[in-house]
């Protein structure tokens, strides 16, 4: 099958990174070495929509262990290693249909490429695959097994649909597992979102006010990371319990229309819409950063804050784009809007990805092995995978754990037993 990556000859620096990465994975390899013996996915067409890393790699390899014919495409314009496209297509075998800072076109063209592979399973990071096979690609919905979401905007997207009565087939919100969202969004989500932020602007964190916009499990680690780093941090919310455990959590809880007046770096972890908008670019201190790392460029009202600006510098830094208002502050957004993490720095470390890419292999057998009866809902991940997954974690780790007693088994299992 044809591939779409920038450059071949960058095959051999790809590759160097996937083993690299794959030495950090070790769950994710155990996996890989039964999936080659038992074929779980033979001949399966699958098709993932994901961010073509490193991590992302090792994903595709063990898919590809399993019997699977998969292609792989971006799930964000920017966020595809060029590298590691480029060798999964000359080392591995692999169709990959992904070029960093490909136009909005080319993105969609790619991604109809993976749907023309006529899929049985799908991977999405954002539902991307999912709303086209309920859109513009209908003819494919009634193939799909089951699709297997790993990001906290897609799994919006999909409740949405299953709400509104549409949805077509059964969707695994692999975002939603405890080993996903706890480990990944927070731990993940947090070291590489400041490590896309001093990338592409090399600022000390430490004395900055660091407004954290949404306290979610990613809202949860960036702040976490920023406080450790000497950040004063401030919150934002719109659910009061988040926000309390926010301030419990040590940190100044305020709205947005406040906060604009005295942040120096923003960043959105949301999920939703407009987040920040044109009130909030007006009130902004002179150099104010403003970056996103939510799944979608949505988060930060960009239309506006270019409708206030009398001049727009691009590229003062690289993934740095100065807005100067009328009122001459200026504003720094990064990445353009899209996750800073993958924009410009390398994503998440891949031994919090091995955790979550281990929880996406085994979901994918696990949907062959109940295949037809399952109904088109959005379905959590089993537990029983999660053990799985944790227990394989722990034991790389070289940490053991306690087990219950059969007097403490049979204890959890009664209810006459009291004072």
């Amino acid at each position: 099958m044809k591939s779409d990556v920038a450059n071949m000859s960058l095959a051999p620096v790809g590759k160097k990174r996937i083993l690299w990465a794959d030495n950090d994975m070790p769950v994710l390899a155990s996996i890989r070495e039964r999936f080659a013996k038992q074929k779980p996915l033979a001949g399966k067409n699958v098709s993932a929509c994901l961010h073509v890393t490193a991590e992302t790699a090792n994903l595709a390899r063990t898919l590809k262990a399993a019997g699977a014919n998969l292609v792989l495409c971006a799930s964000n314009p920017l966020s595809t290693q060029d590298d590691v496209a480029a060798s999964l297509v000359k080392d591995f075998g692999i169709p990959v249909f992904a070029i960093c800072g490909e136009d909005r076109k080319t993105y969609y063209k790619h991604i109809h490429a993976a749907l023309d592979h006529k899929p049985v399973i799908t991977l999405d990071d954002g539902a991307d695959l999912v709303t086209e096979l309920h859109t513009s690609r209908t003819e494919g919905a009634p193939r799909i097994i089951a699709s297997l979401e790993e990001t906290t905007t897609g799994v919006i997207r999909l409740r949405a649909l299953e709400k509104s009565g549409r949805l077509k087939f059964p969707v695994i919100a692999v975002n939603d597992a405890a080993s996903k969202h706890l480990f990944d969004n927070r731990y993940g989500t947090g070291q590489s979102t400041v490590d896309g932020v001093i990338r592409a602007t090399d600022l000390l964190l430490a004395g900055k006010k660091v407004v954290v916009v949404g306290y979610g499990w990613c809202g949860r680690g960036f702040a976490m990371r920023c406080k450790g780093m000497g950040a004063l941090v401030i919150v934002t919310e719109i659910d009061p319990i988040k926000a309390i455990e926010a301030s419990m959590d040590g940190f100044d809880v305020m709205p947005m229309a406040q906060a604009a007046k005295i942040g120096e770096l923003f960043l959105t972890l949301t999920g939703n819409k407009n987040v920040i908008r044109g009130e909030h670019f007006r009130v902004m201190k002179d150099r104010a950063v403003v970056a996103n790392s939510g799944h979608f460029n949505v988060e930060i009202d960009i239309p506006a804050l270019t409708k206030l600006s009398k001049k727009v510098n691009k590229g003062i830094r690289e993934h740095v784009d100065e807005y100067i208002l009328k009122n001459g502050h200026r504003i720094h957004l990064l990445g353009q809007g899209r996750l800073i993490n993958l924009a410009a720095a390398k994503g998440h470390p891949a031994s919090v990805m091995d955790m979550s890419f281990a929880t996406q292999a085994l979901e994918a057998e696990h949907v062959v092995k109940k295949a037809g009866s399952m109904t088109a809902a959005v379905y959590n991940v089993p537990v029983e995978i999660e053990n799985i997954v944790c227990t394989l974690k722990l034991k790389s780790m070289g940490i053991s754990i306690d087990k219950l007693t059969p007097e403490q088994v049979e204890y959890l299992a009664a209810f006459g037993e009291g004072t």
